[in-house]
Protein backbone atom coordinates (compact mmCIF):
# COMPACT_ATOMS: atom_id res chain seq x y z
CA UNK A 1 0.00 0.00 0.00
CA UNK A 2 1.17 3.41 -1.02
CA UNK A 3 0.93 6.58 1.29
CA UNK A 4 1.79 10.00 0.96
CA UNK A 5 4.42 11.95 2.47
CA UNK A 6 3.89 15.51 4.09
CA UNK A 7 6.66 17.91 4.77
CA UNK A 8 7.73 18.44 8.35
CA UNK A 9 7.24 22.29 7.81
CA UNK A 10 3.70 21.67 6.30
CA UNK A 11 2.49 19.46 8.90
CA UNK A 12 3.38 21.82 11.99
CA UNK A 13 1.96 24.96 10.77
CA UNK A 14 -1.19 22.69 9.55
CA UNK A 15 -1.49 21.42 13.06
CA UNK A 16 -0.31 24.70 14.95
CA UNK A 17 -3.79 26.35 12.23
CA UNK A 18 -5.99 23.87 13.53
CA UNK A 19 -5.01 23.48 17.02
CA UNK A 20 -4.68 27.57 17.94
CA UNK A 21 -2.12 26.77 19.78
CA UNK A 22 -0.53 30.55 19.47
CA UNK A 23 -3.88 31.97 21.69
CA UNK A 24 -2.87 29.42 25.12
CA UNK A 25 -0.76 30.37 28.07
CA UNK A 26 0.68 26.84 28.53
CA UNK A 27 3.41 24.94 30.62
CA UNK A 28 5.41 23.67 28.13
CA UNK A 29 6.47 24.67 23.95
CA UNK A 30 3.41 23.53 21.43
CA UNK A 31 4.63 22.15 17.92
CA UNK A 32 7.92 20.77 16.75
CA UNK A 33 10.03 20.18 20.21
CA UNK A 34 12.47 17.86 17.81
CA UNK A 35 13.65 18.17 14.50
CA UNK A 36 13.81 15.38 12.52
CA UNK A 37 13.75 14.26 8.91
CA UNK A 38 12.33 16.54 6.80
CA UNK A 39 9.54 13.91 4.98
CA UNK A 40 6.89 12.44 6.70
CA UNK A 41 5.69 9.01 5.76
CA UNK A 42 4.07 7.46 9.11
CA UNK A 43 3.18 9.48 12.51
CA UNK A 44 2.74 7.52 15.63
CA UNK A 45 0.20 9.00 18.15
CA UNK A 46 0.76 8.59 22.07
CA UNK A 47 0.04 10.20 25.13
CA UNK A 48 3.30 11.12 26.51
CA UNK A 49 6.95 11.46 25.01
CA UNK A 50 8.06 8.17 27.15
CA UNK A 51 10.95 6.61 26.45
CA UNK A 52 8.66 3.61 25.78
CA UNK A 53 7.12 5.47 22.99
CA UNK A 54 9.61 6.55 21.37
CA UNK A 55 10.71 3.09 21.04
CA UNK A 56 7.77 1.23 20.31
CA UNK A 57 7.45 4.32 17.39
CA UNK A 58 10.63 3.38 15.84
CA UNK A 59 9.84 -0.49 15.77
CA UNK A 60 6.96 0.73 13.74
CA UNK A 61 8.62 2.92 11.17
CA UNK A 62 7.27 6.01 12.43
CA UNK A 63 8.98 9.72 10.86
CA UNK A 64 6.98 11.91 13.60
CA UNK A 65 5.61 11.30 16.87
CA UNK A 66 2.44 13.51 17.81
CA UNK A 67 1.79 13.71 21.70
CA UNK A 68 0.23 15.49 24.29
CA UNK A 69 2.71 15.71 26.97
CA UNK A 70 6.11 16.40 25.53
CA UNK A 71 9.59 16.53 26.55
CA UNK A 72 9.73 20.23 27.51
CA UNK A 73 7.91 21.74 30.79
CA UNK A 74 8.39 24.99 32.57
CA UNK A 75 11.20 25.04 35.27
CA UNK A 76 12.97 22.01 34.30
CA UNK A 77 17.35 22.77 34.55
CA UNK A 78 17.59 22.26 30.84
CA UNK A 79 20.66 19.72 31.55
CA UNK A 80 20.35 16.68 29.20
CA UNK A 81 21.08 13.65 31.48
CA UNK A 82 19.50 10.42 32.49
CA UNK A 83 16.20 9.78 31.56
CA UNK A 84 16.30 13.06 29.00
CA UNK A 85 19.47 12.06 27.62
CA UNK A 86 18.15 8.35 26.49
CA UNK A 87 14.77 10.29 24.57
CA UNK A 88 16.41 12.67 22.97
CA UNK A 89 19.38 9.87 21.95
CA UNK A 90 16.69 7.79 20.87
CA UNK A 91 14.99 10.25 18.62
CA UNK A 92 17.90 11.83 16.82
CA UNK A 93 19.31 8.76 16.37
CA UNK A 94 16.82 7.62 14.24
CA UNK A 95 15.90 11.08 13.28
CA UNK A 96 12.60 11.12 14.31
CA UNK A 97 10.43 14.54 14.70
CA UNK A 98 8.29 15.39 17.97
CA UNK A 99 5.57 16.96 17.94
CA UNK A 100 3.70 18.02 21.11
CA UNK A 101 0.57 19.87 21.71
CA UNK A 102 -0.94 19.83 25.48
CA UNK A 103 -3.94 22.73 26.16
CA UNK A 104 -4.28 23.30 22.40
CA UNK A 105 -4.71 19.62 22.41
CA UNK A 106 -7.42 19.44 25.36
CA UNK A 107 -9.49 22.55 24.28
CA UNK A 108 -9.99 21.47 20.74
CA UNK A 109 -14.06 21.86 20.06
CA UNK A 110 -13.99 18.47 18.30
CA UNK A 111 -10.37 16.45 18.02
CA UNK A 112 -9.53 17.47 21.68
CA UNK A 113 -9.27 15.51 24.88
CA UNK A 114 -12.68 17.04 26.64
CA UNK A 115 -14.67 16.45 23.31
CA UNK A 116 -13.52 13.06 22.89
CA UNK A 117 -13.44 12.18 26.06
CA UNK A 118 -16.93 13.39 26.49
CA UNK A 119 -17.86 11.89 23.06
CA UNK A 120 -16.65 8.21 24.28
CA UNK A 121 -18.70 8.60 27.42
CA UNK A 122 -21.64 10.04 25.91
CA UNK A 123 -21.88 13.40 26.74
CA UNK A 124 -22.54 16.65 25.01
CA UNK A 125 -21.65 19.68 25.99
CA UNK A 126 -23.48 22.79 25.97
CA UNK A 127 -20.98 24.99 27.61
CA UNK A 128 -17.17 25.66 28.94
CA UNK A 129 -15.90 26.99 32.04
CA UNK A 130 -12.45 26.98 33.75
CA UNK A 131 -9.05 28.89 32.77
CA UNK A 132 -8.87 29.14 29.05
CA UNK A 133 -12.23 27.53 29.15
CA UNK A 134 -10.66 24.01 28.93
CA UNK A 135 -13.59 22.49 30.72
CA UNK A 136 -16.48 21.29 29.11
CA UNK A 137 -19.93 21.40 31.06
CA UNK A 138 -23.52 19.94 29.88
CA UNK A 139 -26.61 17.90 31.12
CA UNK A 140 -26.42 14.38 32.46
CA UNK A 141 -28.19 12.17 29.81
CA UNK A 142 -31.62 11.10 31.19
CA UNK A 143 -31.54 8.88 34.40
CA UNK A 144 -27.96 8.40 34.65
CA UNK A 145 -26.92 8.02 38.59
CA UNK A 146 -23.45 8.50 39.98
CA UNK A 147 -23.43 4.60 40.33
CA UNK A 148 -24.70 4.47 36.78
CA UNK A 149 -21.72 6.92 35.61
CA UNK A 150 -19.26 5.08 37.36
CA UNK A 151 -19.99 2.01 36.04
CA UNK A 152 -20.00 3.53 32.75
CA UNK A 153 -17.07 5.32 33.06
CA UNK A 154 -15.38 1.73 34.15
CA UNK A 155 -16.81 0.29 31.09
CA UNK A 156 -15.64 2.88 28.67
CA UNK A 157 -12.24 3.20 30.04
CA UNK A 158 -11.20 -0.13 31.19
CA UNK A 159 -10.74 1.12 35.07
CA UNK A 160 -12.77 1.78 38.20
CA UNK A 161 -12.54 5.53 39.47
CA UNK A 162 -12.57 6.86 42.47
CA UNK A 163 -15.62 8.10 43.86
CA UNK A 164 -16.47 11.05 46.19
CA UNK A 165 -20.37 10.85 46.48
CA UNK A 166 -21.23 14.66 47.72
CA UNK A 167 -24.97 14.46 49.07
CA UNK A 168 -26.25 11.82 46.36
CA UNK A 169 -28.41 14.59 44.72
CA UNK A 170 -30.02 13.73 41.76
CA UNK A 171 -27.58 14.30 38.69
CA UNK A 172 -29.02 16.95 36.28
CA UNK A 173 -25.47 18.81 35.18
CA UNK A 174 -22.03 17.38 34.44
CA UNK A 175 -18.76 19.01 33.95
CA UNK A 176 -15.07 17.10 32.87
CA UNK A 177 -11.82 18.37 32.22
CA UNK A 178 -9.27 15.42 31.40
CA UNK A 179 -6.00 14.98 32.63
CA UNK A 180 -4.90 16.57 36.02
CA UNK A 181 -7.55 19.24 36.54
CA UNK A 182 -8.84 18.33 39.66
CA UNK A 183 -8.07 22.04 40.68
CA UNK A 184 -10.76 22.55 38.31
CA UNK A 185 -13.49 21.23 40.69
CA UNK A 186 -14.30 24.77 42.86
CA UNK A 187 -14.62 26.24 39.43
CA UNK A 188 -17.04 23.22 37.98
CA UNK A 189 -19.24 23.70 41.52
CA UNK A 190 -19.35 27.53 40.56
CA UNK A 191 -20.57 26.34 36.75
CA UNK A 192 -23.36 24.63 38.23
CA UNK A 193 -22.15 20.86 37.83
CA UNK A 194 -24.07 18.17 40.19
CA UNK A 195 -20.35 16.07 39.59
CA UNK A 196 -17.17 16.28 37.83
CA UNK A 197 -15.27 14.20 36.29
CA UNK A 198 -11.55 14.73 35.70
CA UNK A 199 -7.99 12.55 35.72
CA UNK A 200 -6.89 12.75 39.37
CA UNK A 201 -7.67 13.45 42.68
CA UNK A 202 -5.76 15.57 45.51
CA UNK A 203 -6.41 15.82 49.08
CA UNK A 204 -8.94 19.05 49.20
CA UNK A 205 -11.30 17.50 46.35
CA UNK A 206 -12.57 14.95 48.76
CA UNK A 207 -13.43 17.42 51.26
CA UNK A 208 -15.04 20.18 49.05
CA UNK A 209 -17.35 16.96 47.78
CA UNK A 210 -18.25 16.20 51.26
CA UNK A 211 -19.00 19.95 52.06
CA UNK A 212 -20.72 21.04 48.82
CA UNK A 213 -22.38 17.97 48.14
CA UNK A 214 -21.26 17.63 44.82
CA UNK A 215 -19.78 14.38 43.46
CA UNK A 216 -15.84 14.14 42.22
CA UNK A 217 -14.74 11.47 40.35
CA UNK A 218 -11.36 10.77 39.24
CA UNK A 219 -10.73 8.57 36.10
CA UNK A 220 -7.26 8.69 35.16
CA UNK A 221 -4.99 11.03 33.70
CA UNK A 222 -3.91 8.81 30.80
CA UNK A 223 -6.73 6.89 30.21
CA UNK A 224 -9.16 10.38 30.50
CA UNK A 225 -6.26 11.64 27.83
CA UNK A 226 -6.23 8.90 25.46
CA UNK A 227 -8.77 9.58 22.98
CA UNK A 228 -7.97 13.52 21.82
CA UNK A 229 -4.34 12.53 20.12
CA UNK A 230 -6.13 9.21 17.95
CA UNK A 231 -8.87 11.40 16.72
CA UNK A 232 -5.79 14.29 15.69
CA UNK A 233 -3.97 11.64 14.03
CA UNK A 234 -6.93 10.05 12.25
CA UNK A 235 -7.74 13.46 11.13
CA UNK A 236 -4.48 13.63 9.53
CA UNK A 237 -4.80 10.86 7.40
CA UNK A 238 -7.54 11.85 6.33
CA UNK A 239 -6.74 15.10 5.34
CA UNK A 240 -3.19 14.08 4.12
CA UNK A 241 -3.37 10.67 3.78
CA UNK A 242 -0.02 10.04 5.78
CA UNK A 243 0.08 6.78 7.37
CA UNK A 244 -0.94 7.17 11.29
CA UNK A 245 -0.98 4.60 13.89
CA UNK A 246 -1.49 5.07 17.82
CA UNK A 247 0.65 3.44 20.62
CA UNK A 248 -0.89 3.40 24.09
CA UNK A 249 1.57 2.80 26.89
CA UNK A 250 -0.06 1.69 29.50
CA UNK A 251 -0.15 3.75 32.65
CA UNK A 252 -1.96 3.43 36.29
CA UNK A 253 -1.92 7.11 37.18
Amino acid sequence: MTTDVIEREVLTAHLDQLLESGRFRDYGPNGLQVEGKPQIRKIVTGVTASLALIEAAVAAGADAILVHHGLFWRGQDGRVTGWMRQRLNTLLRNDINLLAYHLPLDAHASLGNNAQWGQHLGLVADGRFGEQDLGFLGAVPDGLSLDGLADRVSDVMGRTPTVVSGDGRTLKRIAWCSGGAQGYFEQAIAAGADVYLTGEISEPQAHYARETGVAFMACGHHASERYGVQALGQALYEHFGVAHAFIDIDNPA
